[in-house]
């Protein structure tokens, strides 16, 4: 009796198509443009596990592969978990990204910005004081 070998892929569309994406240095932004569509679509799609093969053949097209890679492009747990902990900027996955806080410049940088503007101000205030007393001075000298 003859026995059929079933190969088992652990294959994510979706998941593929945004490791070809990372790996080539592309926004989801810039792949919608390319392919005439929304930044929604492309991050819906990457969520997909399958994805229709004309939809495959968009992408593959704009990815500049073959869409057999896409269809066939096995999923390894580890570089999964590994790609969606990173601490890149502007992701949302830890406190910090490479030495600063999320959306929080550096303390101390913040720190001479806000002391700069403190004495700008009181550079202002002086200003405006002196032309205040040369006013009053000329109305004075006026009504003398």
């Amino acid at each position: 009796m003859e026995t059929k070998e079933q190969i088992f892929r652990n294959t994510h569309h979706g998941h593929a198509v945004k490791r070809i994406r990372h790996t080539l240095g592309i926004k989801q932004e810039v792949l919608a443009d390319m392919m005439g569509t929304t930044q929604a679509r492309i991050s819906n799609s990457e969520q997909k596990k399958v994805l229709e093969d004309e939809m495959i053949d968009k992408f593959a097209k704009a990815l500049n592969v073959a869409p057999e890679f896409i269809k066939e492009l096995e999923e390894d747990p580890v570089t999964f978990i590994i790609e969606n902990n990173t601490f890149e900027k502007g992701s949302m996955a830890g406190i910090y990204n490479v030495g600063d806080f999320i959306n929080n410049p550096d303390p101390v940088d913040r720190f001479i910005e806000l002391s700069k503007e403190k004495t700008a101000l009181y550079e202002r205030i002086v200003e405006l004081e002196k032309e205040k007393n040369a006013l009053l001075e000329k109305l004075l000298k006026e009504k003398e």
